[in-house]
């Protein structure tokens, strides 16, 4: 059954309405028409079922029919704290963090941080984040799109970790702490996972971190890129505590 993310503000009514791109793609694509039943999800992890019951040129409206719990939501929070990235790894990064199940991400300023984002760029930059996370929400059928934050400093994260949560930093300059061997047994209350940027973190970014009950550990003899490390790490700590294989 076809899956649409609909505004939180307009999931609870009887007779919800679909605008926007969506419409082209239900009508055009999918060949959608008055009768045919869909699901719709607001981003939060709710979700209902609605048959459509009229097509206009700009918005599709449906009558509401039952809400059901989705699935597709993996049972461990895990925050991805991203070091900005140039290009379009950070696109990257967030896309395919979304599809292995990650809560939320925190694009990072580091010290060794190429990109610089000021003014407008801000926003724009912060909006277009918020669109990846959806679109790959959707294309893996996902209930919850991921929180996309603005960009933050190590010290405004590493304040607001919460208690019960396992936070974890790889580091090329860590050698006895594999990460597989620093994950508890047990299923944490949700986990922080800070990666450097382009340029890795700085020594001092480290000790800090540290001070705050941040782990380093190693991913190995080889040296792994910003958009791959987050990945490789996630998949290993999806596996272990939450619903990938």
């Amino acid at each position: 059954m076809h899956r649409f993310f609909i505004p939180p503000d307009r999931f609870g009514a009887e007779r919800p309405v679909i605008s926007g791109p969506d419409v082209r793609h239900m009508v055009k694509v999918l060949r959608l028409g008055p009768g045919d039943v869909v699901e719709l999800l607001d981003g939060t992890g709710r979700a209902a079922r609605a048959r459509i019951n009229s097509v206009g040129r700009e918005e599709v409206s449906l009558i509401r029919l039952e809400e059901f719990t989705p699935e597709g939501e993996p049972p461990l929070k895990v925050t991805l704290v991203q070091g900005l990235a140039k290009g379009e790894k950070m696109d990257l990064v967030i896309q395919k963090s979304t599809e292995l199940g990650v809560a939320e991400i925190i694009p990072l300023v580091c010290r060794r941080s190429v990109v610089r984002l000021e003014g407008d760029r801000v926003s724009g930059r912060h909006d277009r984040w918020q669109r990846v996370a959806a679109e790959a929400a959707r294309q893996c059928r996902r209930a919850r799109i991921p929180r996309v934050r603005r960009p933050q400093s190590l010290e405004e994260v590493l304040a607001e970790i919460p208690d019960g949560t396992v936070s974890i930093l790889p580091w090329e300059e860590e050698r006895d702490r594999p990460l597989g061997h620093m994950l508890p047994l047990g299923r944490p209350a949700g986990v922080y996972l800070f990666i450097g940027p382009e340029g890795g973190f700085e020594s001092s970014e480290v000790e800090k971190a540290r001070q705050r009950g941040v782990v380093t550990v190693t991913l190995g003899p080889r040296i792994l890129r910003t958009e791959t490390a987050g990945l490789a790490c996630l998949s290993i700590i999806m596996h272990r505590y939450g619903d990938l294989g």
